[in-house]
């Protein structure tokens, strides 16, 4: 797909490293005119100069008015990639409700007040492309993770409100679905990464690659780990034996922390 986002201008979120730099790299290597976002401007500046870039550091929920003035007016690709991953709930412990809302906020209403501001200007020309980088949990779960499941879950269903509604208006969805991606929130993942996720994990490029795959083929559900699609449909065709599968896993968990 050498070109074919050739002058687009594209936005990225959480691009100071792991799936969001190689998201802006790809973008990039196909001609397009990338904003790497980021918390850390540091990084976000680093990713933005090596990509010919420019950088718009800042929370992911507020940076869509300074990164369509840096396009020059225009966004035509918004990769809503930036997220968070915290623990689950631990009986006997106080509820970490900060730890709920820092979720709630950036993996989902984040992907919420981004389209708000977009939806205007691709309802308005005919066109837009919304990927939502959302995680296999938001397909199945994560043991030991409920907010992160929870939350993705609720960002892929908010991708597929947005396609369902406006794909005959011309917006495009994406919904990345990967599962172990090798970056620094994988590694954060601890002893439940460690048997879940890392035994199967691949490098950010892969999913890009899976990314710009997908968009040729007009996908909304991409896997990068095309062993997902089983998961999903062994999920949905017996839930109980799919929990119990799940719980088996817990148990392994368990036994071995």
């Amino acid at each position: 797909m050498v070109g074919a986002f050739q002058g687009a201008g594209v936005v990225v979120t959480g691009a100071g490293g792991g799936i969001g730099a190689a998201l802006a790299r790809r973008f990039a290597a196909e001609g397009a005119r990338v904003v790497v976002n980021d918390l850390d401007a540091e990084r976000a500046k680093h990713i933005a100069e090596e990509v010919g870039g420019v950088a718009v550091p800042g929370d992911a929920s507020a940076i869509v008015g300074d990164a369509r003035d840096a396009l020059g007016g225009t966004v035509d690709v918004y990769c809503a990639n930036a997220g968070v991953a915290a623990d689950g709930i631990q009986p006997g412990q106080p509820l970490d409700e900060k730890a709920w809302a820092l979720s709630w906020d950036v993996n989902v209403m984040a992907h919420v007040r981004a389209a708000q501001e977009l939806l205007p200007a691709w309802l308005e020309r005919g066109s837009g492309r919304f990927v939502s980088t959302v995680s296999a949990a938001g397909l199945l779960t994560m043991i030991g993770a409920a907010p992160y499941a929870v939350t993705k879950h609720g960002a892929l269903a908010f991708a597929e409100w947005l396609s369902l509604t406006y794909r005959h208006r011309g917006v495009k969805v994406h919904a990345i679905c990967p599962q172990g991606v090798r970056t620094d929130m994988l590694a954060a993942t601890g002893s439940a990464g460690d048997l879940v996720l890392q035994p199967t994990a691949i490098e950010p490029e892969a999913v890009a690659d899976a990314l710009l795959k997908g968009i040729e083929e007009d996908r909304f559900l991409i896997l990068p780990h095309p062993e997902v699609a089983a998961y999903h449909q062994a999920r949905a065709g017996d839930p109980d034996r799919w929990l119990t599968g799940m719980n088996r896993i817990q148990q392994q968990w368990e036994e071995n922390r």
